[in-house]
């Protein structure tokens, strides 16, 4: 039997590196198993697109049809100077700071000011 209270260093650092490497070998088979799905994804994916080049019959375009807009929208609005994620922040910000949902404001522009301008 072991005494696990007065355990030696070189026995502690046996077990220390026996842990290290159950723990490694886990990650490993871990690494492993991602890659494996990973490839057999990518097959997925690739073997669809390959059908569409081998139709026989083209098919006609259809005409351009302009995209309804979806209820409760207000249209479009201009963006000056400024990253679109930004411009969503800051209509995220004004229509919760006024309490109302998004679709029921209308923004016509959005202009980032600089320091200088001010």
């Amino acid at each position: 039997m072991t005494d696990l209270v007065n355990i030696s260093l070189p026995t502690a650092g046996g077990y220390a590196l026996l842990g290290y490497c159950v723990v490694f070998f886990g990650l490993i088979l871990l690494m492993i198993v991602i890659m494996v799905m990973g490839k057999i994804m990518m097959a997925k994916n690739t073997a669809p697109a390959a059908q569409p080049e081998a139709a026989a019959a083209p098919v006609p375009a259809a005409p351009a049809v302009p995209a309804e807009k979806a209820p409760g929208t207000a249209g479009e609005f201009k963006l000056y100077n400024t990253d679109p994620r930004d411009a969503a922040m800051v209509m995220a910000i004004v229509a919760d700071s006024l309490g109302k949902p998004i679709n029921e404001l209308r923004f016509i522009s959005i202009r980032e000011v600089k320091e200088d301008e001010v």
